[in-house]
């Protein structure tokens, strides 16, 4: 049985690690707090904006922008985004997994042509462990997602599909949908992937000025760089619940090791007090 002096160092420990972790727990909930309201309240109209668009190019009859086209995948980009800190459970582990079997998907192109994007410190330090060069520093956007950040990140890759450098991006994110669920989701960013046509409906009935090709130019772009955001804003709200729940459990975890440790410091020091007892009744029956 371990001594009482080393019982109360280890209570100690833990009692120190708890008000850590509880700590961290309350900086998370309030952070969480405010990404949950702004990726609510930006989330509709992305998917209306995105609606919107999938209407207009389902009603065309030909693609009318190279975003809509579907090329030979023979180059693909993916974009994966994690977060810059530890300490959320499997937050970046499953990342790192979906990415891993991304590139095992597409590993018969050659890793020269698999670029990858990493948004966050520890997906990209799991791109250079897997022998890639990140296309970039992307870490920034993890800890604080701006449309202006998003905005670089979506032209660079349009740019690259537009030019034909590449065929193909996808994209990795947790999708958050409340504080106990995030989704771990990956999809394809380009091509535009289409809904089936549902050409005829009053719902396509548009009227547009000053012309189809004007508004597709503009419409776009704006769509797939409000992707990108809404991606990054996503994944931002998911670590912090992530980060939440995870110390919320290491709290409780703390507190149900306490209360063994007090149990067994208990019971260390009654044995201690029996046997000194009997120490002082043997003493005394000796002298006798």
């Amino acid at each position: 049985m371990s001594s009482l002096k080393e019982i109360k160092s280890r209570i100690q420990s833990v009692k120190s690690t708890q008000k850590i972790t509880s700590a961290m727990k309350m900086v998370s909930s309030a952070k969480l707090r405010k990404a949950q309201k702004t990726i609510e309240n930006f989330f509709p109209y992305e998917q209306r904006l995105n609606g919107l668009l999938n209407n207009f190019l389902s009603a065309e009859e030909d693609n009318v922008s190279v975003f809509a086209e579907n090329p030979e995948v023979k180059r693909v980009a993916i974009i994966a985004i994690s977060s810059n800190s530890s300490l959320c459970g499997s937050f970046n582990t499953n990342v790192i997994k979906k990415l891993n079997h991304a590139v095992e998907n597409y590993k018969s192109l050659g890793k020269e042509n698999i670029l990858i994007f990493p948004v966050g410190k520890k997906i990209a330090k799991a791109c250079i462990k897997s022998g890639f060069e990140p296309e970039g520093d992307f870490e920034k956007m993890a800890d604080k997602p701006t449309y202006a950040a998003a905005l670089t990140l979506a032209d660079e890759v349009m740019q690259l599909f537009q030019t034909k450098q590449i065929d193909k991006v996808e994209l990795i994110y947790h999708h958050f949908k409340s504080k106990s669920t995030q989704v771990l989701t990956e999809e394809t960013y380009l091509p535009i992937q289409l809904q089936p046509s549902t050409k005829g409906t009053v719902a396509l009935d548009y009227i547009v000025e000053p012309n189809r090709a004007t508004i597709m130019a503009d419409l776009i772009p704006k769509v797939l760089r409000l992707k990108v955001y809404t991606a990054l804003l996503d994944s931002n709200a998911s670590e912090h619940a992530a980060r939440t729940i995870a110390m919320q459990m290491a709290t409780d975890n703390a507190t149900d090791l306490l209360q063994e440790l007090s149990l067994q410091y208990n019971k260390s020091r009654q044995q201690a007090i029996t046997n000194e007892l009997l120490d002082i009744v043997g003493g005394s029956f000796g002298q006798n």
